[in-house]
């Protein structure tokens, strides 16, 4: 066992971060069987336009969990790839809307096949007696109520 193993609950993010990067390059490698050029750190961006057709930068940054300069970064490179379009809002001249350009629609198009592959594989990876999605979800909610950091800190002051 390794040192990141042995620590337990000290190295959880260390552990959902390999996990994470373990899963994202199966992914690429499942696009790459089925010949879609695709980079998985595009996924979140591609989906909730697949799911809410025009959106703001802020209302991206809001669904997909980012900071906004991150959003902006990963939005600029998806631009330069001719994923998504953007304009200008009627009503409100500082907002960008955005969306999926015609080879965007196309690209989730053909994806969609495939992220009905990657559910089944991943459905029978965690379907496991501590089910990781319902896991995930648990820890979601509680860190909405109170944030690890702020939790730390009042257990800390309570010794």
């Amino acid at each position: 066992m390794n040192a990141i193993d042995q620590a337990g609950i000290l190295a959880i993010a260390t552990r959902l971060q390999r996990l994470s990067d373990t899963l994202r390059k199966d992914g690429l490698l499942l696009y790459k069987e089925y010949g879609i050029e695709f980079e998985p750190k595009w996924f979140p961006v591609i989906y909730s336009l697949h799911v809410k057709p025009v959106l703001s930068v802020v209302e991206i940054a809001a669904e997909i969990g980012y900071a906004h300069p991150s959003t902006i970064s990963l939005l600029k490179e998806m631009e330069k790839e001719k994923l998504i379009t953007s304009k200008k809002d009627k009503t409100d001249e500082r907002k960008r809307l955005i969306q999926l350009s015609a080879k965007g629609r196309k690209l989730v198009a053909q994806m969609q096949p495939v992220w009905d592959i990657m559910v089944a594989g991943i459905t029978e990876l965690t379907n496991t007696q501590n089910n990781l999605m319902s896991a995930i979800n648990e820890v979601e909610t509680h860190l909405r109520q109170q944030s690890f950091f702020q939790r730390a800190t009042r257990l800390a002051a309570n010794k």
